[in-house]
C-alpha cells in the first residue's frame, strides 16, 4: 500500500481565508482601517500602539480600538482601557498566533460595544511571535512589524518571512541604541535583500523619537483607504 501525506493545514486555511475575505468586507463597509501588529515579545507593542494611538487622536481626530492577542492574561487590554481606548482581550490558551474567528468575535464585541461605524482605526495586537502569524490573514489593511534594537539586528536574517511579509517596518528602543551592539549598516542591508519597498522607521515609542513621521506615513494610508488623498494633521493647522 503506498504512503499517502494528509496536509492536515490546509483545511484550517482555506476556512482562514475565508474568515479573512468576510471581515475585509466587513472593514471596508464601515470604512475601518486594521493593522495587523506582528513582533516578538517585549519588543514594544503595546507601548508603540499607545504611542500611535495619542498622534492620530490628537493630530487626525481618529478613534482607535484594540485587539489584543495573548497566550494568557488581560495586562495589555486593561492598559489600553486606561488609556481610554476601547480593546477586547483574546486569549489563545497556547495557540501561537491569531485567527480569523478570534478576530470575527472580537470585532462583534467592539460593534456591540461602541460601535464599528465609530472606529476609525483597529490595531489587532497578534500573539508575540516571529512564525506564527505571517500565514493567517485577519482581513487587516496592513500588517506591520515592530523588532526593538535590544532583539539584534539579525532577526530579520533569522526570521525572514515575518519581515518580508509587512508593509511597514519599525525599528523600536533606538533611544538606548548606544547600550547595544545593534549594526544597523547589517540590519538594513538585510531588509534591502527580504522587502525593499517597505518604509522603515527608527522610533522610541515611549520617548517619542521618530513616531512624528511614523504616524504622518500612516495616516496617509488611512486617508488613501478611506478614498481620500490623506488625512490633514489639525495639530499643523
Amino acid at each position: 500500500m503506498s504512503e499517502r501525506t494528509i496536509d492536515i493545514s490546509a483545511p484550517i486555511l482555506s476556512r482562514n481565508e475565508r474568515l479573512a475575505s468576510e471581515l475585509r468586507e466587513r472593514f471596508r463597509t464601515t470604512s475601518t482601517f486594521v493593522i495587523n501588529v506582528l513582533s516578538s515579545p517585549g519588543s514594544g507593542k503595546t507601548s508603540t500602539i499607545l504611542a500611535t494611538n495619542d498622534r492620530l487622536r490628537d493630530g487626525y481626530g481618529l478613534r482607535c480600538a484594540v485587539i489584543e492577542g495573548d497566550i494568557a492574561s488581560d495586562v495589555d487590554a486593561v492598559t489600553m482601557k486606561e488609556a481610554g481606548i476601547p480593546a477586547v482581550q483574546i486569549n489563545t490558551g497556547g495557540l501561537c498566533h491569531l485567527e480569523g474567528n478570534m478576530i470575527r468575535e472580537a470585532v462583534d464585541a467592539l460593534d456591540a460595544g461602541v460601535g464599528l461605524d465609530a472606529i476609525d482605526v483597529i490595531f489587532i495586537e497578534n500573539v508575540g511571535n516571529l512564525v506564527c502569524p505571517v500565514d493567517f490573514d485577519l482581513g487587516e489593511n496592513l500588517s506591520i512589524m515592530i523588532l526593538s534594537v535590544p532583539e539584534g539586528d539579525d532577526k530579520p536574517v533569522k526570521y525572514p518571512g515575518i519581515f518580508q511579509h509587512a508593509g511597514a517596518i519599525l525599528l523600536n528602543k533606538v533611544d538606548v541604541a548606544s547600550a547595544f551592539d545593534f549594526d544597523l549598516a547589517a540590519y538594513n542591508a538585510t531588509l534591502d535583500d527580504l522587502n525593499p519597498l517597505a518604509p522603515r522607521f527608527s522610533v522610541s515609542a515611549t520617548k517619542g523619537d521618530g513616531m512624528d513621521g511614523w504616524v504622518g506615513w500612516l495616516a496617509a494610508q488611512i486617508g488613501s483607504r478611506k478614498g481620500g488623498e490623506g488625512l490633514s494633521s489639525s495639530a499643523c493647522e
